[in-house]
């Protein structure tokens, strides 16, 4: 091996070493920032996020670049390719073509800001949940059974994309639930309406106009009169998405119990079950 070539050599090693540690020190620092001081100065976490998952790639490609340009053979290699192998940059284009999306993707949703880091989202399927990375290539929601469901930026792009954390993580719950035709309605809708205001996560979202109109604190309507059941609605609003879910179920188990110590009936359809066996012995009996 001559000199020039362990020169190389040592050349590749210590351009890679040093790239990695600084990609590993880069990435601890803007862990730090996110991390400490992003709440504090007001610093938009998405964008912090998606350029520390940059930094690899980018000093990665930095480093290549360098190695090639420092040694010769590689250099003259690099100059060959480009000027003879017309086809297989066209095969190598047309084999990126979705990776090259994907970071375009990726750069859309950190200027556009349909969702950003943190964002409670939800996407096609009911897959729901935190946005917990974004990257060059992906999406990354954390769900709510703390699964992460990876998708890539190109096709979150195309999504039809529910957001409950942008400009107001405020969300409204609606409250269901049918009582029996005999059933006093005006007892059913007053406890209703008192378990929601008891509620200590309740969110009272009235301004002072309409506080000052007699709007009622809690919205109870009838909603349906259905087949077997009067449909009474409670809008209810809550701090957020989280919030609302658990309000939601400890109203829905509040309120049945409620509703069975005033004896109103949450009903439920009959069915009758005929066998075609109890058909056929009773046309018998009659024929006898």
């Amino acid at each position: 091996m001559t000199k020039e070539t362990t020169h190389y050599i040592l050349l590749v090693i210590v351009t890679l070493t040093v790239v990695t540690i600084l990609s590993v020190v880069l990435r601890k620092v803007f862990n730090l920032i996110i991390r400490k001081n992003a709440e504090h100065l007001g610093v938009n976490t998405t964008t912090f996020s998606f350029l520390k998952n940059s930094i690899t790639f980018i000093l990665y490609s930095i480093a290549i670049i360098w190695i090639f340009y420092q040694i010769p053979y590689f250099s003259s290699l690099g100059s060959a390719l480009f000027a003879s192998a017309g086809i297989l940059a066209a095969i190598i284009g047309f084999a990126s073509q979705q990776a090259f999306s994907n970071i375009i993707g990726g750069i859309f949703i950190v200027l556009f800001k349909p969702f950003r880091v943190g964002d409670i989202i939800e996407i096609s399927n009911n897959r729901k949940g935190y946005v917990e990375e974004i990257t060059l290539r992906h999406t990354v929601i954390r769900d709510y059974e703390s699964r992460r469901v990876i998708i890539p930026n190109s096709m979150i792009s195309d999504e039809t994309i529910i957001n409950s954390s942008a400009i107001d993580e405020t969300v409204r719950q609606s409250i269901e639930v049918g009582i029996a035709y005999d059933a006093d309605v005006d007892l059913a809708m007053k406890i209703l309406k008192e378990t929601v205001f008891n509620h200590p996560d309740y969110l009272d979202v009235r301004t002072v106009e309409e506080v000052q109109a007699g709007m009622p604190d809690v919205m109870v309507r009838v909603i349906d009169l259905g087949e077997y059941a009067v449909t009474l609605k409670a809008y209810v609003w809550a701090k957020n998405n989280d919030i609302g879910f658990a309000m939601k179920c400890d109203l829905l188990y509040t309120v049945k119990k409620a509703f069975d110590r005033n004896k109103i009936e949450i009903p439920f359809p009959y069915r009758t079950i005929v066998y075609k066996s109890d058909i056929d012995k009773a046309d018998t009996e009659v024929i006898k």
